[in-house]
C-alpha cells in the first residue's frame, strides 16, 4: 500500500476562492495533458492526481508549470481519493486501461467522488457511440458500458463525451489512409459516414464542458463526419498526390480476420491489440456507431474544429 501524499486543504494559493476546481485522473496521458492546459486556459484551477511513481516524470513537471496542482494518490484507496477530491466541482477522468482500470479503477474514483461531495462526473469514454452497439462487439467498448451502469446508478451528475475516432491515428495508427501505397483502404461502402475528431479538439470541449453545470448526459462531437470516399478526397488534397480506393472486401469478411486474429494472437493485456483496432474498424464502417445528430459542436462556440484534411497534411 502506499503512503498517501498530504493533500492541501484548499485550491492552490494562486487560485481565486470562486475559481472552479476540476480534479483531472490520468492527467499524464496525452489527452489527460491536453484537458489540463485548456482547463487551466478557461481559468480553472486543476487538481492533477498522478501516482506515486510518476509524480516526478516530465508529465507531471509539465503539469506543474501550467499551473496544475500534482497530488500523488494511492489509486487502490477510496479513502485517499477522497481526500483528493474534495472541494471540487467537478472529477474528469483520462484514464485509460483494461477492465482493472476502466471498472474497477474508475469505480473507486467515482465512489470517492461520491464522498466528496463532487457534484458532477466526466468518465474516460472519449470514443464512438458504444452505447448503441451489441455486447460483444468490441471489448473496450463493452469496458465502457460497464462503468456506464455503475455511474447512472450514483448519485452524481454524468456527462459523457464521445468525439467518434481520434483523427489524429489517420496519421499512423489506424491503416485507413496508407500514405505509401496512396490507397485508402476499408471495408463495406465507401460512403458510410464516420466521425473524426481530433484529440485537441476532444480535450478543448472536455475542459468546457467540464466548467458547465448545465451538461445533458451524453455530449457528441465531431471535427468532421467524411465518408471513405470522402477520406480519400482529403487525402489527396493534403498531400498532393492522388490517393485511390481500395477495398478489402464485405464487413463479413473483416468479422471473420477479427476471429482468425483474435485466436492467433489474443494479446489478452493489450489495450489496442490488432484485433482491437480492427473491432473499432466494423464499428465505424457498419454505421453502428456513428454518432447521432445533431451534434454538440455549436454549445461552445469559441471552439475552432480542425478537419480531417489539416490533420493528413500534418502528418504527410
Amino acid at each position: 500500500m502506499t503512503t498517501p501524499t498530504p493533500l492541501p486543504a484548499a485550491a492552490p494559493d494562486s487560485a481565486a476562492p470562486d475559481t472552479p476546481l476540476v480534479v483531472l485522473a490520468g492527467a499524464t496521458g496525452a489527452l489527460g495533458l491536453l484537458i489540463a492546459h485548456h482547463l487551466r486556459r478557461r481559468g480553472a484551477a486543476v487538481r492533477a492526481l498522478v501516482r506515486p511513481q510518476s509524480s516526478t516524470s516530465a508529465e507531471a513537471d509539465s503539469l506543474r508549470l501550467q499551473g496544475a496542482d500534482v497530488v500523488a494518490v494511492d489509486y487502490g484507496s477510496v479513502a485517499d481519493l477522497t481526500r483528493a477530491c474534495q472541494g471540487a466541482s467537478c472529477v474528469v477522468s483520462a484514464l485509460n486501461g483494461l477492465r482493472n482500470i476502466i471498472v474497477d479503477t474508475q469505480s473507486r474514483l467515482l465512489d470517492a467522488a461520491v464522498a466528496a461531495g463532487v457534484p458532477r462526473f466526466i468518465p474516460s469514454d472519449f470514443s464512438a457511440d458504444f452505447t448503441r452497439l451489441p455486447e460483444g462487439s468490441n471489448r473496450n467498448f463493452d469496458l465502457r458500458r460497464e462503468f456506464q451502469r455503475r455511474l447512472d446508478q450514483a448519485p452524481i451528475r454524468a456527462t459523457s463525451v464521445l468525439n467518434g475516432m481520434f483523427a489524429d491515428l489517420l496519421t499512423g495508427q489506424a491503416p485507413l489512409v496508407l500514405q505509401g501505397p496512396r490507397r485508402v483502404l476499408y471495408w463495406g461502402s465507401a460512403d458510410q459516414p464516420l466521425d473524426f475528431t481530433t484529440m485537441v479538439n476532444t480535450a478543448e470541449f472536455t475542459a468546457a464542458a467540464a466548467l458547465d453545470a448545465t451538461t445533458p448526459r451524453f455530449l457528441r462531437i465531431a471535427g468532421e463526419v467524411a465518408s471513405i470516399r470522402q477520406l480519400r478526397e482529403a487525402a489527396t488534397a493534403a498531400t498532393g498526390h492522388t490517393f485511390k480506393l481500395f477495398r478489402a472486401g464485405g464487413l463479413g469478411l473483416l468479422g471473420t480476420l477479427i476471429k482468425v486474429t483474435k485466436t492467433l494472437a489474443p494479446a489478452p493485456d493489450e489495450v489496442f491489440s490488432p484485433w482491437q483496432g480492427m473491432q473499432y474498424l466494423h464499428n465505424m464502417l457498419s454505421g453502428q456507431a456513428k454518432l447521432a445528430e445533431p451534434l454538440d459542436n455549436a454549445r461552445y462556440p469559441d471552439i475552432r474544429w480542425t478537419p480531417v484534411r489539416a490533420v493528413l497534411a500534418g502528418g504527410k
